[in-house]
């Protein structure tokens, strides 16, 4: 008897420091990655060859989402992700009439960071971001984004003589800007600056939020030679075989269903090329492979910086891609392989396609090769490892970060009405819950227009006729329903209207 007190203080005492170092769930570190027009099944995770260690295991430990949506384009899916609002309605270059999740966070005691490529008028300092390191413009040269050639190198490779990127140091513009060091590489550069910065903050009493914007692998294709090296030859098989061995993969992985089908190749057979076009095309995809092998290389280093300050378990990480993979051509050094900075190059059409396995179409239109990304959530002691089928969008993540933190969304900014938010949070998910959904989600930019509604979905492309998918039955859009079910195809194009009206509306202060 006379040990129980002495063991009972200890047992006592012992579960006091237990539940000290418990995570505060409702204040974690939260760390949001984007890569720009990168498809949806490019990362192995996702069904792809592309060597992606790190990011496979945030899956293999996280939660990974089947139907997750952006926008389909840059710019408009920043709008949408910052706010948690449709672009068009709180004004898509200029977020005047929305709040930024760094101003929302930021408000409730978060240090608040960004890296990487922002694409809107005012910069990140001026919307609530503590720290800025990036291009504050849509896409740039890697390994020199700005006019001048450093010694012993060419001009670097633009995509236009006279366009000039803007790039910004905290809240310094730098048009052109040229690092004169020759090591430079923007995926390198953008998680050395987030590295730094968790850095200089240790141990600071304030949650962080560290958002992670890479621009790989957007064009022109620039990566370092030992990274395609790794690739170089592996897709002289071609698209045609490399979308029949994602599409058999990303079954074995449940990633796809029974009623998922390869869509139409989207342009030429593979078997139609000279072996000559062939070896051309083969390095295009090297370089772009290597590109995302780099995101993942230093998505390695950012992680072991986040275990090394002891803030992993209280660290929500989230992993999308902004739009489907990209089939513009701005090929403006044609005479210049893919890979250095000299050049400026992109891949073809074929495998921007092949990116999207199995779905439709690419960047800037909205059927599900534009618009669906891959998700990732990744929260030790929160989010159990498994994959969902529950929609969502990105809307809601800033709806899931106020939800988490008990912040709210700001009736002005800046002088300016916000207008609500329409994003719904995700935390349930994350809880292995269903959540409420959308009843319906739309998109548009330029001439893509579409929503989804339930399990269908009208969309048109410029100014053709509506075209309607039921997307449990058909998820890769080959059935066209529209004279099936044209009541519910002009029921669905009427609320793409009225909604459209309604972005237009703006609050008066």
């Amino acid at each position: 008897m006379k040990y129980a007190i002495p063991i009972m203080i200890l047992a006592c005492v012992a579960h006091s420091l237990t539940v000290q170092a418990e995570p505060d769930r409702t204040r974690p570190n939260i760390i949001l990655i984007m890569v720009d027009d990168m498809g949806y099944s490019d990362i192995g995770c996702y069904g792809g060859e592309v060597n992606t260690p790190n990011i496979n295991q945030l899956a293999a430990s996280g939660l990974r989402f089947k139907q997750f949506y952006n926008t389909a384009k840059c710019h408009t899916t920043r709008a949408e992700l910052l706010t948690g609002n449709y672009a068009y309605s709180i004004g898509d270059n200029n977020l005047e009439h929305g709040a930024t999740f760094a101003e929302v966070l930021r408000a409730v005691g978060y240090r608040t960071i960004i890296a990487g490529k922002w694409h809107q008028q005012p910069l990140p300092t001026t919307r609530g971001f503590d720290r800025y390191y990036g291009l504050a413009d849509g896409c740039c040269n890697f390994f020199n984004p700005g006019l001048m050639a450093r010694d012993g190198e060419g001009p670097p490779g633009r995509k236009g003589k006279t366009r000039v990127r803007r790039w910004a140091i905290e809240d310094k513009v730098i048009m052109g800007y040229t690092n004169p060091d020759r090591n430079f590489y923007t995926t390198d550069a953008f998680t050395s600056y987030a590295i730094d910065r968790l850095e200089e903050y240790r141990g600071e009493d304030k949650p962080f939020l560290l958002y992670l914007p890479y621009t790989a692998p957007h064009y022109p294709l620039h990566a370092w030679p030992d990274d395609i090296a790794k690739y170089r030859g592996k897709y002289r098989i071609g698209w045609d075989a490399i979308r029949k061995q994602r599409f058999e993969r990303m079954k074995e992985l449940g990633i796809i269903g029974p009623n998922h089908v390869l869509s139409t190749r989207a342009a030429r057979a593979w078997d139609t090329l000279t072996e000559e076009q062939q070896d051309a095309e083969d390095l295009k995809m090297a370089v772009y492979a290597a590109m995302i092998d780099r995101v993942d290389q230093n998505l390695g280093r950012l992680f072991s910086k986040v275990k090394e300050l002891d803030e992993w378990d209280n660290t929500l990480i989230l992993f999308l891609t902004d739009n489907g993979a990209c089939p513009e051509q701005p090929n403006t050094t044609p005479e210049i392989p893919p890979g250095p900075v000299e050049s400026y190059r992109t891949v073809s059409v074929e495998w921007a396609n092949a990116s999207n396995t199995p779905y439709r179409k690419f960047k800037s239109t909205d059927y599900e090769g534009g618009t669906r990304t891959p998700f990732i959530a990744h929260w030790p002691g929160v989010i159990e490892s498994g994959m969902t089928d529950q929609v969502g969008h990105i809307i809601d993540i800033s709806a899931t970060f106020r939800d988490i933190t008990g912040a709210t969304y700001p009736k002005t900014v800046n002088g300016k009405k916000t207008k609500p938010p329409v994003g719904k949070s995700l935390l349930p998910v994350f809880h292995g819950e269903q959540r409420q959904p959308h009843r319906e989600i739309f998109w548009h930019f330029n001439k893509a227009n579409a929503v989804r509604q339930g399990n269908l979905k009208a969309v048109r492309q410029a100014k053709a006729a509506w075209e309607l998918y039921d997307l449990k039955a058909d998820p890769s859009e080959v059935n066209n329903l529209a004279k099936t079910l044209p009541e519910k195809t002009s029921e669905l194009a009427a609320k793409w209207e009225a909604w459209r009206k309604e972005c237009q509306k703006r609050p008066q202060n």
